[in-house]
């Protein structure tokens, strides 16, 4: 097996008085779909925020590609390679899909001195990266507003594969969308991983953790309570995890397959 991309070694963050996060672990290793699960309040979206750049470490140690990481900012995360799509995109309805694509990072071109946004560049990349997620646009001049949500995610996550990141964090991708719009967003999921980019994928929904992922860390109430391997932990098992907050075994063993 491979090393893992990032480690988090026993984080935590603390607000005041509040701990949010008292000492979480977590690795995840490149072409995989690593679920980080738990309710409301569990620390999940501290944890992620922690990882990307957002909030400093009160305590712990952050370890990406074999070097101790301290990011200043998300900018210093993203220049890193750490990508985060979170649940409320940062997007602008009424331009392009190819403007949104490239938003803070335009193509430009010169005509007689004078730089001009590169649209023919511009909107045959959005459709070829669509394309390969398995979208396909009537245009991509198409407004981003008359996507569907699965769809607008999948616009976010091609756009942060296409820009190189090397880790993917998913803030609850899933949580607003009908079921084929889930399936669809799964199935970009699946498409990133096979492309050896490591995914992170937050979630309180277990079947969906379930379709998509190699590994499964639960926490509650700002601790890990384990990882669990694919195949060797069942919906059931991870529901009463979640709900619950007993411990779990770290099961050893070899990551789980492809859906």
């Amino acid at each position: 097996m491979s090393d893992p991309i990032i480690q988090m070694k026993n984080i935590e963050k603390h607000f005041g008085s509040v701990i949010a996060l008292a000492g979480v672990s977590v690795d995840v290793f490149p072409g995989e779909c690593h679920c980080l699960l738990g309710d409301n309040g569990a620390g999940k979206s501290t944890f992620i925020k922690t990882m990307s750049g957002v909030h400093k470490p009160t305590a712990g140690e952050i370890i990406f590609e074999g070097k101790p990481l301290d990011f200043a900012d998300p900018r210093d995360a993203m220049a890193a390679g750490i990508a985060t799509v979170h649940q409320h995109l940062s997007m602008i309805p009424l331009m392009s899909v190819s403007r949104n694509f490239f938003m803070g990072n335009e193509p430009m071109k010169k005509i007689a001195g004078i730089s001009f946004f590169d649209h023919d560049f511009a909107n045959r990349v959005t459709m070829e990266e669509m394309r390969k997620m398995g979208i396909n646009l009537r245009g991509p001049d198409q407004a981003v507003g008359t996507l569907s949500g699965g769809e607008r995610q999948t616009v976010a996550i091609a756009r942060a594969v296409y820009f190189g990141a090397k880790v993917l964090i998913l803030d609850e991708p899933t949580s607003a969308l009908g079921v084929r719009q889930t399936a669809n967003v799964l199935a970009t999921i699946d498409k990133v991983r096979k492309q050896g980019i490591a995914v992170v994928f937050i979630t309180h929904n277990v079947r969906h953790a379930m379709a998509v992922g190699d590994r499964f860390t639960v926490l509650n109430r700002g601790q890990t309570l384990g990882t669990a391997v694919r195949g060797e932990i069942t919906p059931e098992e991870l529901q009463d995890m979640m709900a619950g907050g007993q411990e779990m075994v770290q099961l050893e063993g070899s990551l789980g397959g492809t859906v």
